[in-house]
C-alpha cells in the first residue's frame, strides 16, 4: 500500500528525505486523510497499511524502518498511528535513532526527534516507562511475598485432587491394582500418580508429627486421623 511510484523528496530546509507512515485498524476505514496530511508535510513515500495497532507483524511499519538511512525523517499524522504503547513508540524510536534517522509527529510537535527538545521529550518518556516498569516489578513482588504468607500457593493446579489421589490410593492398596492401571484409570501418566502419592505422603506425614502421632508408619491420610482417634481415647481414658 505504499506510494513508490514517485520519487521521494527532499525536506527544503535540511535536505532530508522525509518518509511517511499512515495505518488504520480495519479495511473499512480510510487512508485519504492520513495520506493528505503526510502529502501536505512533504511526505512523497508513504508506507501504509490497514492492520490493528495491537499487532507485532506490521509488514510496512518494518519495511519502513527496514529502509531508513541516516538522515532520514519518518513523520505520522499522530503518534498513535505508529505505537500501540509508550513502550512501542520508545522501542520504535530507538530503532529509528539507531539508523541515524529522525522521528516526527504532525499532531504533536513535541514529538521531533529531530530538534534537540524533542529528543529530550522522549527521553523523558523513557525515564519515566522504566520507573513504571521498576513500580511494577515492586509490587508484583511485594503482593507475591503478602500472598505466600498467607498460604497462597503459586504455580499450576495439581492434576488430581485429594479424592482422586485417595481413590488411586485403594486401588493400589485395597483392590491390588499396579500404579499403571490406576493412573489409566484416573486418566493420567503413572509419573504424576507416582508424584500425586508421594506429594499426599509428606502431606500426611507433616500432619501425623502436628497432631503428635509419631508412629513412623503413619504415612497416609487414614493413618493420621488415626493417630487422632488414639489421642481422644487416651485423653477420655
Amino acid at each position: 500500500m505504499n506510494d513508490r511510484n514517485k520519487r521521494p523528496t527532499l525536506d527544503q530546509e535540511g535536505g532530508r528525505l522525509l518518509l511517511g507512515y499512515a495505518r488504520v485498524s480495519t479495511d473499512g476505514q480510510d487512508l485519504t486523510s492520513q495520506r493528505a496530511e503526510l502529502h501536505a508535510a512533504g511526505c512523497s513515500r508513504i508506507y501504509a497499511e490497514k492492520i490493528t495497532g495491537t499487532r507485532r507483524d506490521r509488514p510496512e511499519l518494518a519495511r519502513l524502518l527496514d529502509h531508513l538511512r541516516p538522515g532520514d525523517v519518518v513523520t505520522v499524522a499522530r503518534l498513535d498511528r505508529l505505537a500501540r504503547s509508550t513502550r512501542d513508540l520508545l522501542d520504535i524510536a530507538e530503532r529509528i535513532q539507531a539508523a541515524g534517522a529522525g522521528l516526527r509527529s504532525l499532531a504533536e510537535p513535541w514529538a521531533d526527534t529531530t530538534t534537540p527538545a524533542g529528543r529530550m521529550v522522549l527521553t523523558v518518556f523513557a525515564g519515566i516507562a522504566e520507573f513504571e516498569r521498576s513500580l511494577i516489578i515492586d509490587r508484583t513482588k511485594h503482593g507475591r511475598e503478602a500472598a505466600k504468607g498467607r498460604g497462597v500457593k503459586f504455580g499450576p493446579r495439581p492434576t488430581l485432587t485429594p479424592a482422586q489421589i485417595a481413590h488411586a490410593r485403594e486401588l493400589i492398596d485395597q483392590d491390588g491394582r499396579t500404579v499403571k492401571e490406576a493412573a489409566a484409570l484416573l486418566g493420567v501418566h503413572r509419573s504424576t500418580l507416582y508424584r500425586a502419592l508421594e506429594r499426599s505422603e509428606e502431606v500426611s506425614q507433616a500432619e501425623a508429627r502436628r497432631r503428635g502421632a509419631f508412629a513412623e508408619d503413619a504415612l497416609t491420610e487414614a493413618d493420621a486421623l488415626a493417630a487422632v482417634q488414639d489421642e481422644r481415647q487416651e485423653a477420655k481414658a
